[in-house]
This record gives C-alpha cells, structure tokens and sequence, in this order.
C-alpha cells in the first residue's frame, strides 16, 4: 500500500477552520456589539423621553398646585365675605330692636318702680332699680314675661331699706333676655 502523507492537508485545513472560526467570532463580536449600541441608543432614547414627559407632568402639577391654592384662598375669602355680609344683615335686622327695646322698657314699667341702671350684654339685659314694694317688682317681672321683645325675668335679688322722706323703698337686680317676635316666629 502506498503511503500518503496527509498532515501537511489535515495543517491546511485546521488553519482554514480556525480562521473561519476567527472570522465567525469576531463577526459575532461585532454583530453582538451593534446589537448592544443599538439597544442602549434605544433605551437611552425612550429614558429622554421619558424624562421629558415628567418634566412636563411636573411642570403641569406645579401649575395646578397653584390653581388650587388659589382656589382655596378664594375660598376662605368667600366664606370671610358670607361671614361678613351675615353679621352686616343681623346688625340690619337688629337696628329696630333697640328701638323698641327701650319701648317695651318703658310700656312695661308699673308705676312706682324706677329704673337705675340697665346693662346688655348680647341679648341678656340686666336691671336695677328702686320700687315702693316688692309686689310692684313681682308685677314689673309678670309684664316683662307677657312682653313679646322681653322674656324669661329672673330676679337677683331685693333688698329693703328705710329711706326718711319716701319711707320703705325696695333695691331689686333682675335679669332679662331680650328677643324678637319676628324670630320667635321664624323658629316656629
């Protein structure tokens, strides 16, 4: 048998395949690169616009914060507003009421009791003042409840002294809430 030297053919072809298999990774290598660049250029991308889109969210949610707090101070200037023209519209209803007050005072005074001082406070009036009699403060009192501006008569209390020229002579302190028929009416 003849003898064929094949090493020198089997050198030959192991070069060819290791630069093929050079040639394959470094297409790879380069192949795998492109991929990498084009998807981080991809993903770069899409993180900017993304950025852009919260930076106009931010911007947007800024503007409407100041909205509402706008809002909200309107708001609070409307209810001070209301509170104001409502104690403008008591004090106009009221008006009267002080008027017929004093009226009411005078029309209810029973002869022999004289009035010395009177104090309001909201709608509770103090009284004190000088009678002939206690009888003629209990029927000071009976007309005060049968008043339709006065209600609810609480005496604070009497007391009798002796005085030389108008004799005995009763100090009373009574308690009265002043109210309005209108609002009476109103309630009911």
């Amino acid at each position: 048998m003849p003898r064929i030297n094949l090493l020198p053919w089997r050198e030959e072809q192991r070069k060819i395949r290791q630069k093929n298999f050079m040639a394959a990774a470094l297409g790879s290598v380069i192949i795998a690169g492109a991929v990498i660049f084009t998807a981080r250029f991809f993903v770069d991308k899409a993180i900017e616009h993304q950025d852009e889109r919260n930076k106009y969210l931010q911007a947007e949610i800024t503007l409407l914060d100041k909205q509402i707090e706008e809002i909200e101070n309107l708001e609070s200037q409307k209810e001070r507003l209301l509170a104001r023209m409502e104690i403008i519209e008591q004090l106009q209803k009221s008006r009267p009421e002080v008027v017929h007050l004093f009226d009411e005072l005078v029309t209810t005074l029973p002869e022999g009791v004289h009035l010395e001082m009177l104090e309001q406070t909201s709608n509770r009036l103090q009284l004190r003042g000088s009678a002939q009699s206690s009888t003629r403060v209990s029927t000071y009192m009976r007309r005060i409840d049968a008043s339709p501006w006065l209600t609810d008569p609480d005496l604070g209390g009497i007391t009798v002294t002796e005085r030389e020229p108008r004799g005995r002579v009763s100090q009373f302190s009574l308690f009265a809430t002043q109210t309005s028929p209108k609002a009476d009416e109103e309630e009911e």
